[in-house]
């Protein structure tokens, strides 16, 4: 044997994989021998291959699949980097809604009852919302809705955009009406994003470029229940600072994420209105971000469309949602931002103020 050729166990031994794992690597084309002998069919592998090897074991020891392996390995360092780093954000973001659940679980399996001559501390909305069709767009294909329980933006985009969004909404708004256990909130949510689905396919008849974005909290007494997809957005304005909870399903929010793009740069990047994800006429493309949110008394929340966010700078957002103002008045001031700065797209904002109200149990 070559100096430079490494049985199969020796190599196993130098990258720390098994030869039961670089057998199956050599099944899925990821990494294949150097040599096979044969007669033996016994397996040989090149000292120049351990590079590639152990970054498959380090990829595999982070967890990545391996068809997500084998496009990696395949790029150059800088690019394999890239795909790395975007990998890795995904998997925080995951992370985070399972967090989240975990969270909420264990909460809501160790909360004692309230016994029944306390007084009971009550949260409930209050919440206002408008969409506009702004200064440039012949029509709104956005739809805007606020309820008891239910808050939702989504922007419909192609020839019936207008409907696929009404449509997305209305497949939600049941929810708005019916008793939301608490436990069950992320299912019930995301059964009705299904609808939600079936609802814009029915509109679109089949076609990829009719759909729209939905961006959705649904209040549970003490909770919000977010669904996400597209590139609405839902904030949080919590003690002076506001938090964007949602994930743009962007080209140019991936290409942040990969570190290819500023955030800057994708303010005017040309293709900054591309869409990952959204709810389509085929369906292709429609896994939406859910999580919980623990809601605290003072919060104030906005679900809008990129009519407002694309427009008016983030601070000018924080400083009118922190205005002492009631959320129609609020709502009324944020369309009038996006419409000052020139109204170029459809806009729509919900706000809703997490308020308490005190009940005596048995009054």
């Amino acid at each position: 044997m070559r100096g430079d050729m490494l049985t199969i166990g020796a190599f196993a031994k130098a990258c720390r994989l098994s030869p039961k794992a670089l057998r199956l690597y050599d099944e899925l084309d990821l990494l294949r021998p150097a040599r096979v002998d044969p007669d033996t069919g016994y397996r040989y592998y090149a000292v120049a291959q351990l590079e590639r090897a152990r970054l498959v074991a380090w990829l595999r020891r982070l967890g990545m699949p391996l068809a997500e392996i084998r496009r990696t390995v395949a790029l150059d360092p800088a690019a394999a980097a890239r795909e790395i780093r975007a990998y890795w954000a995904r998997v925080e973001a995951e992370t985070a809604v399972r967090r989240d659940l975990a969270a909420f679980l264990v909460d809501h399996l160790t909360t004692d009852s309230r016994g029944s001559g306390e007084d009971t501390t009550m949260l409930e909305l209050r919440y206002s919302a408008h969409s506009d069709t702004g200064r440039v767009r012949p029509a709104n294909q956005d739809t805007a809705y606020a309820g008891t329980r239910l808050l939702a933006v989504a922007d419909g985009f192609g020839p019936a955009g207008a409907p696929a969004s009404s449509a997305a909404v209305e497949a939600l708004r049941r929810l708005d009406t019916d008793e939301v256990p608490a436990g069950g909130v992320l299912n019930l949510l995301e059964d009705a994003v299904r609808g939600a689905e079936q609802a814009v396919r029915d509109v679109a008849g089949g076609a990829d470029d009719i759909g729209t974005t939905l961006t959705a909290l649904l209040w549970t007494g003490s909770r919000l229940a977010l669904v996400h997809i597209g590139d609405s957005r839902a904030y949080l304005l919590r003690d002076g600072e506001l938090f964007r909870i949602t994930h743009d399903h962007t080209v140019v929010q991936s290409m942040i994420d990969e570190g290819r793009l500023t955030v800057e740069e994708a303010t005017s990047h040309p293709q900054r209105a591309l869409l990952l994800k959204a709810l389509t006429g085929d369906g292709t493309n429609a896994t939406p971000d859910l999580r919980l949110h623990d809601a605290h008394r003072g919060d104030r929340y906005l679900l809008c469309s990129d009519g407002l966010y694309g427009v008016v700078p983030e601070d000018r957002i924080r400083g009118l949602l922190a205005a002492p103002a009631a959320p129609d008045e609020t709502v009324a001031a944020l369309v009038g931002a996006a419409n000052e700065a020139g109204g170029p797209d459809n806009v729509s904002c919900v706000v809703a103020d997490v308020v308490q109200t005190v009940d005596r149990a048995g009054v």
